[in-house]
């Protein structure tokens, strides 16, 4: 008799929990289906200012129109994109954080560094929106014309040439550091937190050059100049600028305007942030602007981004243990 009651009570404990799990499994599903509820927080890894920046803000404001939620853009600086990205990766997987990413923090910096995340496990990419123009860039009135220039005032002047990036281990320090090795030149890296730090310092006299993201305006004005571009193909906005490889350097550069969440973030977000940035993608206002940023517009779904990353992500492992940077 005992025994039977030990039991009914057994069953009624496993029902009641059953009941609970099946419950809380229709609230979740009621919840994603009004999702978004409330304000996104859209984390940026960089200062504000910069040409990627704008382009992420330039987005929101069409994203706001596509989602009916406000989109709040939060600047979270340094140590080569890779604070704000793990800022990210450290929220709640609810869809109410996303960030940007263009390739570094992903599949370049924590091959190289400590950080506390990793680029796989804990991140889920959502899509990509456009593309970047990286270059090497110097003052408007700087006596280099050309990048030949600078690497020649290099080699006549050993540890001379300083240059600023967004910080140590970044993809545009790494990348000049590989030319120098294969220039057999000696330069001098001064990091910095951001582009606008870099830019800052580059027109002040405090450095020679600088290599990363660059201000079209400043381009433009005459205020700096481009040496060449930190790109695997030819820009259609700077058509007359050398590519990596027009000057004999066979290096990879891949950099994109990416979107990124927590990793346990549901599909069902994932799917209508997706299709929601594809949608902001083809308003006027959104194309205008890229066009103004000089900026190319880029669509990769996040299933062919997460595909792109993790290719990358082996390939920089190889590369690295090739270059004796990591064991």
């Amino acid at each position: 008799m005992k025994s039977c009651f030990i039991r009914s009570k057994g069953f009624f404990f496993l029902a009641v929990v059953i009941v609970l799990f099946c419950w809380g499994m229709g609230y979740a599903q009621e919840d994603i289906s009004k999702y978004p509820s409330k304000p996104i927080t859209y984390i940026v890894p960089i200062p504000p200012g910069t040409g990627t920046d704008l382009s992420v803000r330039l987005m929101a404001r069409e994203l706001e129109k596509q989602l009916g939620q406000t989109i709040v853009v939060v600047n979270k600086p340094g140590a080569a994109l890779t604070i704000g990205t793990a800022a990210v990766a450290s929220a709640k997987p609810d869809g109410y954080t996303i960030g940007f990413s263009g390739g570094p923090p992903l599949f370049f910096t924590p091959l190289l560094e400590k950080v506390p995340y990793h680029p796989l496990k804990d991140l889920r990419m959502v899509t990509q929106f456009g593309g970047f123009n990286f270059g090497v860039i110097v003052k408007g009135d700087s006596p280099f014309k050309s990048f030949k220039d600078l690497i020649d005032y290099a080699r006549q002047n050993p540890k001379k040439l300083t240059y600023g990036t967004t910080g140590t281990n970044s993809m545009p320090h790494i990348t000049m550091e590989r030319i120098a090795k294969q220039e057999n030149v000696q330069i001098t890296h001064i990091p910095f937190k951001g582009t606008p730090e870099s830019q800052t310092a580059l027109l002040g006299g405090h450095i020679l050059a600088a290599s990363g993201d660059f201000g079209s305006s400043l381009v433009e004005s005459g205020e700096t100049r481009v040496l060449m571009l930190l790109k695997e193909e030819k820009s259609a906005e700077y058509p007359q600028i050398p590519i990596l490889k027009d000057l004999g350097y066979n290096l990879p550069y891949p950099m994109f305007i990416g979107v990124i969440t927590p990793k346990a973030v549901p599909d069902a977000i994932v799917a209508k942030l997706d299709k929601a940035f594809a949608q902001a993608m083809k308003e006027p206002a959104f194309i205008n602007g890229m066009k103004e940023l000089r900026l190319p517009i880029l669509y990769r779904s996040g299933k062919e981004l997460d595909a792109y990353v993790a290719r990358n992500y082996e390939y920089y492992s190889k590369l690295f243990k090739e270059l004796g940077l990591i064991k």
